[in-house]
């Protein structure tokens, strides 16, 4: 196995440093925790200057954070759709970080980076409000230079840990890279695994926009929910035809008699984040035959399946799905 001189650690830590957080926020899927933690340990034996390294690896998230924000600003919500499409439960954090921003405002930023789920999506989606670069940057450097440095401290503190980590490897072969590699390849099998999971749940409790069309056209068509918050009604004012409009946060207004009725819930982007979770609270009270609509209903006007506005009233529960 390869091994690392102490010289090596002291001239190319800190380049290290910069690169894995610049392609870690940049969207690809490393592992960033352990290389700033052994990044500490180094600083910890004088091997590395800690002003260097934090300075590296704040530089380094701003870049990749405002390259974001600027993709953000840009392209708006069609970058969003994308990450939607691509990304696990993407569609949760996008709700969380949207409703964090509402209640926190700009200072959603600064704690993003410490919040699994948040650190990827925040940038690009701050792009897409008003927020001018310069307060993003401003509030992105704070939350990047107290994240970086819990972590490089941490390394630090640990140093004697992490060393004795190492002495044990190092009869058989292994260096800090072995280990680093190893963390990578296990955050890799997870992120897969997570993936396989979500796709074997999918094929089991959904319904895809062309099987939804055709049992529309059947003789007994099915309950349509649309379970979006008002936000995305707001921002895309249409409905699947006939869709019956339920507040995801209260599934339980809806009528027992409909039990045995077949249901499809639908929300707006292609995780089906809310659609999931409303289907979960029928089954659980009682209500058999729930699916939710495969790529929500970004996924259903994308294959050119019709859609109606919103009606007036549509702000209002339909009376015929609450229980009296």
């Amino acid at each position: 196995m390869i091994q690392i001189p102490p010289s090596a650690i002291t001239t190319w830590g800190s380049a290290v440093v910069f690169v894995n957080v610049l392609v870690t926020r940049l969207g690809v899927p490393l592992p960033i925790i352990p290389v700033l933690l052994f990044a500490g340990s180094a600083i910890a034996a004088g091997l590395l200057a800690f002003s260097h390294v934090l300075l590296a690896a704040v530089v380094a998230a701003l870049i990749g954070d405002f390259a974001w924000f600027s993709a953000g600003r840009i392209y708006g919500a069609r970058l969003t759709d994308f990450f939607s499409r691509r990304s696990l439960s993407v569609d949760a954090s996008i709700r969380t970080t949207r409703s964090l921003f509402e209640r926190f405002g700009i200072a959603i930023v600064a704690v993003a980076k410490f919040v699994p789920g948040l650190a990827l999506i925040t940038p690009p989606l701050m792009g897409t409000t008003v927020i001018s670069p310069v307060r993003f940057v401003a509030w992105d450097a704070v939350g990047t230079i107290v994240w970086a440095s819990f972590w490089l401290l941490g390394g630090a503190l640990f140093e004697q840990q992490l060393a004795m980590l190492l002495m044990v490897l190092r009869p058989y072969g292994a260096s800090i890279l072995d280990v680093l590699a190893a963390a990578a390849l296990l955050y890799l099998i997870y992120r897969f695994v997570l993936r396989w999971r979500i796709r074997r749940w999918l094929r089991r409790r959904v319904v895809t926009a062309r099987k939804l069309d055709g049992m529309m056209k059947s003789a007994s068509p099915p309950l349509i929910i649309d379970a979006r918050k008002h936000a995305d009604r707001d921002e895309q004012s249409v409905r699947i035809p006939g869709a019956r409009l339920l507040d995801p946060d209260s599934p339980g207004t809806i009528d027992r008699s409909l039990r045995a009725s077949a249901i499809v819930v639908y929300c707006s982007h292609s995780n089906d984040v809310t659609a999931r979770r409303v289907c979960r609270r029928l089954r659980a009270k009682g209500f058999v035959n729930v699916r939710a609509l495969y790529g929500g209903l970004d996924e259903w006007v994308r294959r050119g399946y019709p859609v109606e506005p919103l009606p007036l009233e549509f702000g209002e529960m339909d009376s015929s799905m609450v229980r009296s």
